[in-house]
């Protein structure tokens, strides 16, 4: 079986972690009638010899080797060793550039230390060199899998379901025979009886589609046989998600009933095999509280993926979803709902009030995943806040949080309706405030609340002012509560506020963190004229440009912070210039200094740097001619700068009317501007709400 493997000399190989010298121990244990062997030859083959999907040196050597064992009918688990072939031969977009180590390679592949420190370019030619390598293994392990993928072909009629499972999306991705591969894949849907094979087989027709265009008419025919009657209902809903993918003119006209009404008829088949699956063991009973459908949450992702902007279709089919009998339709429709909703823009009432109905639900599973998903939604979950206040009300033992070793959080229930700005969320935060251990950022959830929170002023005053002062913790407990205090509007919390500056400028320690929070705060509730001497004493601080504002807030002496700003301006530190520039701006014309300055920074570096310059500039000289072309170009460019440039507009008014175009035209699009990010934030929806309403409010000023 393994002809040869004693030749290669895999002590001179590498794999992620080292010597590949373990590899033939590895192979020899996949072939092993011990479970456990095989389990841990195949942690060992995807853990260090195709690590992260990294191809080595000992990863091409192995190829031949698990074609053999392929070969090999008594061989257990061959499904997963053809997947570990899919995987090594997969296109691997992560080795092109570097192999994720921090040093160099020297010859033979083998690590280098002594490389590390040499001079820039020879790190950056030795890097290429590096990914040039890398990529040159990616290479040849595609050439190595498709030269074996005869294999695939065989194993397409294996008796092991398992492996004709694996086999049916090998033989699309490496088989170069389209008319051929086609015909294996029509024959083998005729005869399979397996549904999970069969989805495999649906799912490798989309895939052939997308891969030989000039073939797709025939995957596609065959997709549309398999999503009509008489096939099942798991066939159909994957077919037609395919067919959405490849070729949505072949569709249905009625796609959105057709896919419920078939997501329906799956269920209660589910339902019924579960009904008659054995007695009712406790084992069953924590099942259903923690229902789990992975293929059902597949079908349904690829369907929603595919009808992409198609968002009232979209809303109508997690409608149907989430009106399901089955709590794990339900369930899957949450999840799905938390993409939606992230990625797109729509009349959302409906399927949030859906989602507040699942409140009541006896699984935790399904009631925790649509809390999760209401409290990303800020104000647009408020149709759910009844249904949040009621398990709220219920439910005193949500109020919190607490994960092992760590402090107690605000629980999911009652942030999700404070993020609504609904008043019923007060009367348990005062009660948690009252409590020996509020959590730590509960203040954040407050300032949702705006003023009507001031029931919970003396509260949060009381918390501000108990605030160790010299404890390392101190921003941490201080931040919160500043949100709190500044969003509630609380003029009596000037004393608790003057506390935490006591000792500035050089006695400030942890507070230090929160020094500019605090004085920004004084200057919002109206009471920097009560710190002025302090202020004055911070303006040769780093806090200058939060000193330099709330002074300017107390007495309007352009005299006293202007020097101040000016010099904060023309420092290096990017955060030290953004201070001064937003500073300068409430100043206005009486920082006419400042314009050349700002001129400079409008017209060059990063847009986020650019554009809170520019809105200085016509906060400052009125002249919108310098100013909306940065904006033209920040709006195009980074679309995280445009909730600023919308800002910026709405208080331009008229002036704003040359971008005219690009607010008509954000408001029909129905992709949310944040949803191109690289990671999801947690105040995307609401930003992106936000800069909706600006847009409205500036068209309705012009």
């Amino acid at each position: 079986m393994f002809t040869g493997i004693d030749e290669v000399d895999w002590a001179s190989l590498r794999h992620a972690y080292g010597s590949a010298e373990d590899v033939p121990g590895w192979l020899w244990a996949l072939a092993s009638a011990d479970s456990a062997e095989r389990a841990t030859a195949l942690d060992g083959m995807f853990g260090a010899v195709h690590h992260q999907g990294r191809v080595y040196d000992s990863t091409l050597a192995c190829v031949p080797f698990l074609f053999a064992l392929l070969a090999r009918e008594e061989v257990p688990d061959r499904s997963c060793i053809v997947e570990l072939l899919v995987s090594i031969g997969g296109e691997n977009t992560e080795n092109s550039g570097n192999s994720g180590n921090s040093g160099n390679w020297n010859s033979g592949n083998s690590w280098n230390s002594e490389n590390s420190g040499k001079n820039p370019g020879s790190t950056a030619a030795a890097a290429g060199r590096q990914g040039s390598a890398a990529a040159g293994r990616d290479r040849r392990a595609r050439e190595a899998v498709r030269a074996g993928a005869e294999a695939f072909a065989a194993l397409s009629g294996d008796p092991d379901p398992a492996v004709r499972q694996a086999a049916a999306g090998a033989l699309v991705r490496f088989l170069e025979e389209p008319p051929r591969v086609l015909e294996l894949l029509r024959r083998r849907l005729r005869v399979e009886r397996e549904d999970r094979v069969l989805l495999a087989l649906i799912e490798a027709c989309g895939v052939f589609a997308h891969r030989y265009p000039a073939h797709a008419d025939g995957a596609v025919d065959l997709l549309a046989e398999q999503s009509a009657p008489p096939y099942a209902p798991v066939l159909r809903l994957a077919a037609l998600g395919q067919l959405a993918l490849r070729a949505p003119g072949r569709l249905p006209a009625d796609l959105v009933p057709a896919a419920v009404r078939l997501l329906q008829e799956r269920s209660a088949q589910r339902l019924r095999l579960r009904e008659h699956a054995g007695p009712d063991t406790l084992v069953r009973r924590i099942r259903r509280l923690r229902p789990s459908d992975e293929q059902g949450a597949m079908l349904l992702r690829t369907l929603h993926s595919a009808l992409g902007d198609r968002v009232d279709d979209r809303i109508a089919l997690l409608t149907g979803q989430l009106t399901s009998p089955d709590p794990v339709d339900r369930c899957n429709a949450v999840w799905m709902s938390a993409g939606l909703f992230r990625g797109w823009r729509g009349g959302y009432d409906g399927p949030v009030r859906l989602l507040g109905a699942q409140l009541g639900s006896e699984q935790d599973r399904l009631r925790d995943a649509a809390v999760s998903v209401l409290a990303e939604l800020f104000a647009p979950a408020a149709p759910a806040a009844d249904d949040l206040h009621a398990l709220v009300t219920a439910r005193p033992d949500l109020w919190t949080h607490r994960w092992e070793r760590c402090s107690p959080t605000l629980g999911g229930p009652l942030k999700a309706l404070a993020r609504t700005g609904d008043p019923r969320a007060v009367p348990p935060l005062a009660q948690l405030l009252a409590g020996p251990a509020a959590p730590v950022g509960l203040g954040c959830e407050v300032a949702h609340l705006g003023r009507a929170a001031a029931p919970l002023a003396p509260a949060l005053r009381h918390h501000l002012g108990r605030v160790p002062l010299a404890s390392p913790a101190a921003a941490r407990l201080a931040a919160p509560l500043l949100t709190a205090v500044r969003a509630v509007g609380d003029r009596d919390a000037v004393p608790e506020l003057l506390r935490l500056l006591s000792g500035a400028p050089d006695g400030l320690g942890a507070r230090d963190a929160v020094a500019d929070q605090v004085i920004e705060t004084l200057a919002e509730l109206g009471a920097a004229a009560q710190a002025a001497p302090l202020l004055r004493a911070l303006l040769r601080t780093r806090h200058a440009a939060a000193a330099a504002g709330a002074l300017w807030s107390a007495d309007g002496d352009a005299s006293t912070v202007l020097p101040a700003l000016l010099r904060e301006l023309g420092r290096p530190e990017p955060d030290a210039r953004r201070d001064a520039v937003r500073h300068l701006a409430r100043l206005g014309p009486a920082a006419r200094a400042a314009l050349p300055e700002l001129r400079r920074l409008a017209g060059e570096g990063p847009v986020r740097e650019r554009v809170p310059a520019a809105c200085a500039l016509w906060h400052i000289a009125g002249d919108p001619d310098p100013v909306l072309p940065v904006f033209r170009t920040a709006w195009a460019s980074d679309p995280r700068t445009r909730v600023p440039v919308a800002r910026c507009l709405t208080d331009m008014g008229p002036a704003a009317a040359p971008l005219h175009d690009l607010l008509t035209t954000e408001l029909t699009q129905p992709r949310r501007h944040t949803a191109r990010q690289s990671a999801y934030g947690p105040r995307d929806i609401p930003d992106d709400e936000e800069l909706l309403r600006m847009c409205r409010e500036v068209l309705a000023g012009m």
